[in-house]
């Protein structure tokens, strides 16, 4: 290759990333939400409640890995001890189930402004009195309490970037010495040529699962009011936000669990 061809085939190079890199930023950098974003996302979930859990199961193809293992996160660092945990966004209470199955005397506050999703937790759980319900956006109450882990799964992503940030330094906050905080979480790819990827193998998966063309056609409008991060750029984020350890020990194409622990 001539002198002046590998001048010209590096500027294609660095013009390409310098566009990758403006796309990512663009894609990342969402607006803060407003109430109708709120609204939106709360009417789009209140309308599902009944049928979460069984779509949960359909259209996360890694399910039972990415809701067990930050319960294992959990175990491996609170051990037998007594705990307190928040879940935000909790919706059905799918999430807590998980981890009240290893921790059946946990006290649990669960926090979502899908009062309908809720409403299902609520019949969940019926007769367990270490069940605290709060119908209201986690990113803004303030809480009066502190908790030995906080979880969420499939929530934090409709939040913008800096909103992000500043719920991981609540959260960090809310958080007593030697907490965790566990995240399961839908995330963006690393590139958008990946993240394209990941997402037609995530939809070429479910079809072949048997998910009816109208489930599809519905989650990917729900889709549209997603805000994601890739894996790398949350664990630096937690770090930020003061969390001493923090990592991504699980990925599955668009699907992650991310954790911080306060020291």
């Amino acid at each position: 290759m001539s002198f002046s061809k590998r001048i010209l085939k590096t500027s294609f190079e660095i013009f390409n990333k310098r566009v990758e890199i403006i796309y990512m930023k663009e894609l990342r950098e969402h607006k803060a939400l407003n109430n109708q974003d709120f609204n939106n996302i709360k009417t789009a979930f209140n309308s599902i409640a009944s049928v979460y859990d069984e779509n949960r199961r359909k259209l996360i193809p890694c399910f039972d890995d990415l809701y067990s293992i930050p319960v294992s996160l959990i175990q491996n660092r609170n051990g037998n001890k007594k705990l307190k945990a928040l879940d935000i966004g909790a919706g059905t209470g799918l999430f807590a189930s998980f981890l009240l199955e290893k921790y059946p005397d946990a006290r649990v506050t669960l926090i979502d402004m899908a009062e309908d999703m809720l409403n299902v937790a609520k019949r969940r759980f019926e007769g367990n009195g270490n069940i605290k319900y709060i119908t209201a956006d986690y990113s803004r109450y303030g809480f009066s309490e502190n908790f030995d882990a906080v979880i969420s799964a499939m929530s934090i992503h409709h939040l913008a970037d800096a909103e992000k940030r500043r719920l991981f330094k609540k959260i960090y906050g809310l958080l007593n010495t030697g907490g965790i905080f566990v995240n399961a979480e839908q995330v963006m790819g690393e590139t958008p040529e990946l993240d394209a990827l990941y997402r037609k193998l995530w939809e070429e998966t479910i079809r072949k699962n048997g998910v009816p063309e109208k489930e599809i056609l519905a989650w990917k409008e729900r889709l549209k009011l997603d805000r994601e991060a890739t894996a790398e750029a949350q664990v630096k984020w937690l770090n930020k936000a003061g969390f001493s350890t923090a990592g991504c020990p699980y990925k599955y194409f668009k699907f992650a669990v991310i954790f911080g622990v306060k020291k």
